[in-house]
């Protein structure tokens, strides 16, 4: 995988660099997090000291276990990856920052922060499976092809009047949303819970995370906040560091929050849509937009692209749909897409197609909160790519109430039938990798086996004296 870095991002990382050594010895930052997305979404790694960084250079990272790529939710270590297991004893990684990401934490006190890519031992080899890695190499596949790929999340979840300490003590049951009314657009609701959502608006802006909106959603306590359009990589990190940071404000809040797909099946579903273009790497525009007076606005590239995604979706749909508990939210008439279609402003399809001239993007409507974004946005782009490369042409525009048509492909309708499309896929392994293929098919199946093996509270009531 080669590095993405110019000459001019090398310099900015030396002067960011020196700018961190600087605010710790003069005292304004006396701790420095080296974090890395898992397999997850999750923000893992270290809390590394302002005298450590004085005495040691950074940029040769940090060692941590390579078992943190490969676990389940609950930090199990399941057999069965090639990568990490008993046999070669779990050995070490390393976490190298990229200077590019550096901020100064606000809700957190004398505290910065710095994503890290994740590289093998001999400290210049990416690691496949790291997630953030995998995304840089869809961008240097884009960059190739004369691409710039430019993506934005819109998140939605779910706030409790609780700590997720008593959350836990509940058992998840019986949890007091922040709200008693659907919420959506509802402004007199937002305002009951405007101090902490104001809160996070400015913390976020503070850290270079900046926010476009935020609004009420469809059910009680649930909310969304639109993270503003970036380059694919930065708009990744925003995504996983608005995440990690919004639990966090919540935490010293005594307040929880949930980005489950599903939180309670009478509840309405928590998605991640995504809004994509493509800009001309030589001439900075959006290869997307035709151009005026072309009669359709949507160039060839563009319809390709889709083209692509389109066919490929339900072979990449582990990455837009990774838990058990993702496929829940996949419901008729739910607002969230079972039909892989598009249309322009048409939510009952899984692809939008949204703006005007240079603005002109698509917006996946399938991912859920859960989504890893490295993960997701790989996927996007990849089919994307492929549909460029294929040259496959796009289908007539979906009208109508897509919900209603039995007729056109579905996603996948539970994470075993998605395991079999990514199994029986024939492009996944050729986008991806194999190494990167087989390790995300075995961490689904370890996840399906999971549940499989589970007897629930609804088995009991069900069948316990029935049967």
């Amino acid at each position: 995988m080669a590095k993405l870095l110019s000459n001019s991002s090398e310099v900015k990382a030396t002067d960011t660099k020196s700018k961190l050594i600087q605010m710790i010895k003069e005292g304004q930052i006396d701790t420095v997090i080296l974090g890395f997305c898992d397999m997850q979404g999750r923000f893992m790694g270290k809390r590394v000291t302002g005298a450590y960084c004085l005495d040691n250079d950074l940029d040769e990272g940090t060692h941590f276990c390579n078992y943190l790529l490969g676990t389940d939710f609950e930090m199990n270590v399941p057999e069965g990856y090639e990568s990490m297991n008993w046999n070669d004893g779990y050995g070490d990684w390393i976490a190298k920052p990229d200077w590019n990401t550096f901020k100064i934490i606000p809700w957190l006190e004398k505290t910065a922060s710095i994503f890290c890519d994740v590289y093998e031992m001999d400290g210049t080899s990416p690691v496949a499976v790291a997630p953030r890695n995998i995304l840089k190499s869809q961008l240097e596949k884009a960059e190739q092809m004369g691409f710039r790929p430019y993506m934005a999340s819109e998140l939605e979840f779910y706030l409790f009047s609780e700590t997720y300490e008593t959350v836990h003590e509940k058992e998840y049951r019986g949890l007091q949303t922040a709200g008693h009314v659907n919420e959506d657009y509802n402004l007199l609701q937002g305002t009951r819970n405007e101090p902490l959502y104001q809160k996070v608006r400015q913390y976020m802006d503070m850290a270079g995370i900046p926010i476009e909106s935020s609004k009420g959603e469809a059910y009680y306590g649930q909310h969304e906040i639109n993270l503003k359009y970036s380059d694919a990589l930065n708009a990744a990190d925003q995504h996983l560091f608005f995440k990690h940071g919004m639990k966090e404000i919540c935490i010293q809040n005594e307040r929880s929050v949930s980005f489950m797909a599903k939180p309670h099946h009478e509840w309405t579903g928590s998605s991640g849509h995504i809004h994509l273009s493509l800009t001309d790497a030589h001439t900075g525009k959006n290869a997307f937009f035709a151009g005026e007076n072309t009669g359709n606005p949507m160039s060839k590239t563009m319809q390709q692209f889709m083209a692509g995604v389109l066919s490929y979706t339900r072979d990449f749909s582990l990455f837009f749909a990774p838990n058990v508990n993702s496929y829940k939210r996949f419901a008729p008439n739910s607002w969230a897409p079972v039909n892989i279609v598009w249309s322009k402003d048409n939510r009952s399809a899984g692809y939008r197609v949204v703006g005007n001239n240079d603005h002109l993007r698509f917006e996946s409507r399938i991912p859920g909160a859960d989504m890893n974004p490295y993960l997701a946005y790989s996927a996007l782009i990849g089919a994307g790519l492929l549909g460029i490369e294929q040259e496959l042409e796009l289908p007539a525009e979906f009208k109508g109430n897509a919900y209603a048509d039995p007729n056109v492909k579905r996603i996948p309708s539970s994470l075993h039938e998605a395991i079999i499309c990514w199994k029986n896929s024939g492009v996944v392994s050729d986008v991806l990798g194999d190494r990167v293929a087989k390790h995300y098919l075995h961490a689904a199946t370890v996840e399906q086996q999971a549940l499989d093996g589970f007897v629930s509270d609804w088995e009991r009531a069900r069948y316990f004296e029935q049967c």
